[in-house]
């Protein structure tokens, strides 16, 4: 595990299936934003196509060769990177415990998974487009990691607004880099981070620079943590 002098880092990145501003699928292109990012752990949201039985918008060959992450198995078959669209990479030579997929409710087919790592459990998620069923989706995601020590949630929260709708993760302090969408206009903090007690959040931000600004229509965050 690559530990920063700032502490670990942690990042969320939508990728949108690989498909950027230009209308063009260039896997590529992503993957060199997740080496800029120098993160420990990346959460993934829409990962994987829609259709069918769900291919990886990334090949898992070229995120062995191209990036310095190795991919957690969190897929339930072949041919996805993650479940319902959400991945977690972790650094090479990073160990990880169990995983466990949690289903959230909803009108939209969502899910979240929980990874286990050496210093504190992961939620990887992308929440629904509306603000009752993510209501209900943050309570299911807060139960199941009740009992663990330390715990971050992470992703695509679809919550616009800065005060409200999060109120489910009371036990957690909820943090918003800045601006992630849209990437050609960055207008919304939809992507975030949520960290339990025991977890010092030191510094956190959106990367608004080189690649990121074309490969999706999310800008990745990151956050430092101790």
């Amino acid at each position: 595990m690559l530990i920063h002098d700032k502490g670990l880092r942690v990042a969320s990145y939508n990728i949108r299936k690989a498909v950027g501003l230009d209308r063009r699928r260039d896997p590529m292109r992503i993957l060199k934003v997740l080496n800029g990012l120098d993160a420990d752990v990346i959460a993934l949201q829409e990962a994987d196509l829609r259709m069918g039985a769900r291919p990886s918008a990334l090949c898992r060959n070229l995120i062995d060769a191209e990036t310095d992450f190795t991919v957690v198995p969190i897929a339930r078959n072949d041919v996805s990177l993650g479940w319902h669209g959400n991945a977690v990479l972790i650094r090479k030579g990073m160990t990880h415990g169990a995983i466990s997929h949690i289903d959230l409710p909803g009108l939209e087919p969502r899910g979240a998974v929980r990874v286990d790592l050496p210093a504190f459990s992961l939620v990887a998620t992308h929440l629904g487009l509306m603000r009752r069923h993510r209501a209900r989706q943050l309570r299911t995601i807060a139960r199941a990691l009740d009992g663990a020590p330390r715990a971050i949630v992470l992703g695509d929260f679809n919550e616009w607004s800065p005060h409200k709708g999060l109120e489910q993760l009371s036990d957690f302090a909820v943090h918003a880099p800045g601006h992630s969408f849209h990437a050609a206009r960055p207008v919304a903090a939809l992507d975030r981070i949520a960290v339990s007690g025991g977890i010092d959040l030191r510094d956190a931000g959106v990367v608004q620079t080189g690649l990121a600004r074309h490969a999706s229509d999310h800008l990745p965050i990151w956050a430092d943590v101790a």
